[in-house]
């Protein structure tokens, strides 16, 4: 029974293909994993099956009775509400129907006889409902999937407003899997999971009955939750049935066949453009060119095989630093309360060092508090001397509206518009890339942008922030090949053990300096 069908749907914007004639069907039951390059349009499309954008062409349509769960993460969240609040929202019709049998019972006083046996039926059908629904263990279940996500770790009963982007993602995530919906739709849930929640999440959806469509760069997890692959491309979309493994066997095997037939079609054009090039003029001949020529005109000629932009990125190298690049001595983390123990620390030049542990405990505030951006809560950290540092910070605005040659622009002025075009065409944008707003451009085309800048400056100390967050896997590849080549000292923080287990020189785990329980 399929309970999504998306046909013939096209939609482009200023100016550029998007989606061509897609079409689409999610089956009862499917754990579907959507996947692309940077910038393909996954976002988009599941903007137009959740009825965000009205596509251009097409038509989109859902069985009845479907109850569509949707991970937005640009979703508000009220001042003034706790975590738990939050949480409990998800069960807000459960709510509702106690007050309303809340209600009854106070009516019951003043109920005639003859009423009271339909008045009595229908409390005894809501309390079953509730029953059944788990609505008396609901907060034990709430901490549960709560726990699972890390949210335990901050604290249910923390006001929502006070946390940070990465936190309001876990918040919107826990809900909607509370929410229990008939149709999950999961735009990148990793991003700001550490492992032991993203392992938790993977159980949670290999176990998930109902279906769910999976956006996500992090292949380990992807790979153990989905069992369908659809896969757009150059603005169209193609089904594969299986895992991520199984569909690069049978993409690799199409994209040979697609290349095989375009060279034999194009040898089989040349062949008959010359013989009509030479027959034509010749009236014994004439004929055969004539009808070869209708044959011509009349073939459908394939496109060639269009090849994405590879990603080339490299990191230019600034004069040797001092011995110590930053040390830290009995630093306490944090802004308007303490969230470590007094810690030492010293990052010695050429060392490549991870930083990991749960979010919330530090990780992003210890980067800016040893580049200075921040002050420490307490402690001193001095910075050693000729540093050069590059610095990748986690988001970018979502209301910028440089486009991606001002963005560069703004920083390098002396650049040359020729310039600062080739330096993001090597990051793998396209000149439709390169014209468009920061705002416009997806999580992936804009920390490619964002790269660029680090890339153009000469450093000796490179600060990544979750640099592979939405990067596809191409360009997380040519990332880690390149930070493996870079000669200086590195502080990478990063989910993602697969990514920088082989390369670099230690780990630095936030959890065994922190004051919370983890």
């Amino acid at each position: 029974m399929s309970v999504l069908t998306v046909e013939h749907v096209t939609h482009g914007f200023g100016g550029r293909q998007i989606l061509e004639d897609a079409s689409f069907r999610l089956m009862k039951g499917e754990h579907i994993g959507l996947i692309g390059a940077n910038g393909e349009g996954k976002t988009t499309f599941l903007n137009i099956i959740t009825g965000q954008l009205t596509p251009d062409s097409g038509k989109v349509e859902w069985a009845r009775r479907v109850k569509v769960g949707y991970l937005d993460q640009h979703a508000s969240l009220t001042r003034g509400k706790t975590i738990r609040d939050v949480l409990r929202e998800a069960f807000q019709g459960m709510f509702d129907l106690e007050a309303e049998m809340l209600a009854m019972y106070d009516r019951m006083g003043d109920t005639p006889e003859d009423e009271m046996d339909a008045l009595l039926a229908d409390v005894g059908e809501i309390q079953e409902t509730l029953e059944h629904g788990g609505f008396y263990t609901l907060d034990a279940k709430i901490e549960e999937v709560a726990n699972g996500l890390g949210l335990g770790d901050i604290g249910l009963e923390k006001d929502v407003a006070d946390l940070s982007g990465g936190q309001r993602t876990k918040v919107l995530l826990t809900k909607l899997l509370l929410e229990n919906p008939t149709i999950l739709i999961l735009d990148e849930p990793t991003n700001f999971l550490d492992v032991g929640h993203i392992e938790w999440l993977t159980r949670y959806l290999q176990n998930y009955e109902n279906s769910f469509i999976l956006v996500s760069h992090d292949l380990p997890f992807l790979n153990a939750v989905i069992n369908v692959i659809y896969h757009v491309e150059n603005a169209v979309l193609t089904r594969y049935t299986g895992d991520y493994e199984q569909f690069q066997a049978m993409h690799a095997v199409k994209k040979a066949q697609e290349a095989r037939a375009y060279e034999r079609q194009q040898q089989e054009i040349e062949k008959m453009e010359d013989f009509i090039a030479r027959n034509k003029a010749r009236v014994a001949t004439r004929g055969m060119a004539n009808s070869r020529q209708k044959r011509l005109d009349k073939m459908e000629v394939l496109e060639k095989p269009r090849e994405k932009p590879k990603p080339t990125f490299s990191f230019r190298e600034a004069r040797t630093p001092s011995r110590f690049v930053v040390t830290a001595k009995d630093l306490v983390l944090g802004y308007d309360e303490p969230l470590t123990r007094p810690v030492n620390l010293a990052l010695e030049r050429n060392q490549k060092i991870a930083i990991c542990g749960v979010n919330g405990l530090g990780k992003s505030t210890l980067l800016k508090t040893l580049l200075g951006v921040i002050p420490p809560y307490s402690g001193k950290v001095e910075r050693g001397d000729y540093l050069e540092p590059g610095y990748f910070e986690q988001e970018s605005s979502r209301d910028n509206r440089n486009t991606a040659l001002e963005e560069v622009w703004q920083e390098y002025p002396g650049m040359s518009n020729y310039e600062v075009r080739a330096a993001l065409a090597r990051s793998g944008l396209t000149t439709e890339h390169i014209t468009s707003q920061m705002m416009v451009l997806s999580g992936g085309e804009s920390a490619k942008v964002r790269l660029t800048k680090v890339m153009l400056k000469e450093v000796n100390w490179l600060v990544l922030d979750e640099p592979t967050n939405h990067l596809d896997q191409e360009a997380k590849d040519e990332l880690k090949r390149a930070l493996k080549e870079y000669k200086g000292t590195i502080l990478l923080v990063s989910h993602e053990p697969d990514f920088y287990e082989d390369w670099v020189t230690g780990v630095w785990n936030v959890e065994d300096w922190t004051t919370k329980i983890v």
